[in-house]
């Protein structure tokens, strides 16, 4: 079969601090760090194995916290990058440390989603560590959380990107202070499908692939059908992708997070992102802003 799994270990740490994220005031001890890397190491000997099942899988790697800090992330990404049975291995990465492992990447199946965070980085290094991908051949998109106190450096961001890399923004909804109109035509000039992630769309009882072609894993092995669900629908180890599968309808009453409905069929998201559905970036034409 085909699938698609979202990986979560036991790492929770930032080497950001951002205000707005939880995890970013974690510091995590050598026992979790060791955990983390002895949950990747069993969740890269299943990957190895199913090639021979004939399955083909894409990952995304997103962590509480930041991945490519830690040396068995980068080697993992590049492993996968090469494995016959691999469509596609994507990481979530405020892109903060050396690229030069990127060289060992299998170009044509490695993406990065990189998130660009206005006061822990400056616009020069972040920009040239953007650079450095693009001049590699390396498919990325760009990223934002649309806080009204960043829209100034966003906006600065995006005119300096080339015209064919994607910026988009998560609209900032966590505490239900809706963007204004105004606002909204303001964030359109610099992402045009910005509009796709302001609402929290109706989800309750709607057919999603999560959970019979999407899978969220966490390092124990644990499986739900997507991270906003906290039910528990089998263990990778012990069912393997056959025993999971199955449809399963939505049980949330909304869902708001990208990761999530663009898994919704009724949405169209494939149409808007072709084979960048994972990374987020879409098929359209990405004109720097203006102004």
């Amino acid at each position: 079969m085909r699938a698609t799994i979202y990986y979560r270990g036991a790492l929770s740490s930032c080497n950001y601090d951002c205000p707005y994220c939880p995890f970013s005031k974690n510091v995590d001890s050598k026992e979790t760090l060791k955990r983390d890397r002895e949950q990747l190491s069993r969740f890269m000997a299943w990957i190895r194995e199913q090639g021979k099942a004939g399955h083909e899988l894409s990952i995304f790697f997103n962590p509480y916290g930041e991945a490519l800090v830690h040396r068995w992330y980068k080697t993992a990404m590049i492993e996968l990058s090469h494995m016959p049975h691999i469509r596609k291995v994507a990481v979530q990465t405020n892109l903060s440390v050396k690229l030069d492992w990127c060289a060992e990447l299998n170009r044509d199946k490695a993406a990065f989603w990189a998130t660009y965070h206005p006061g822990e980085t400056s616009e020069e290094r972040f920009l040239g560590q953007c650079m450095q991908l693009y001049r590699r051949g390396v498919r990325f998109s760009v990223g934002s959380v649309g806080l009204r106190g960043s829209f100034e450096s966003i906006r600065s961001l995006r005119n300096k990107l080339p015209e064919d890399v994607y910026l988009w923004i998560n609209a900032f909804k966590d505490r239900g202070n809706r963007y204004t109109p105004e606002e909204i035509a303001e964030l359109e000039q610099i992402d045009p499908l910005v509009q796709l992630n302001v609402p929290d769309y109706a989800s309750k009882g709607l057919a999603c692939r999560a959970g019979e072609e999407v899978f969220y894993v966490l390092g124990t092995g644990q499986v739900k059908r997507c991270y906003q669900d906290r039910k528990v629908i089998g263990n990778l180890y012990r069912d393997g992708l056959e025993g999971l599968s199955q449809p399963r309808p939505c049980g949330m009453s909304r869902c708001g997070c990208y990761i999530g409905y663009i898994h919704m069929p009724s949405l169209g998201m494939d149409a808007v992102y072709g084979e960048g559905l994972l990374e987020r970036d879409p098929l359209v034409a990405h004109p720097s802003a203006t102004g």
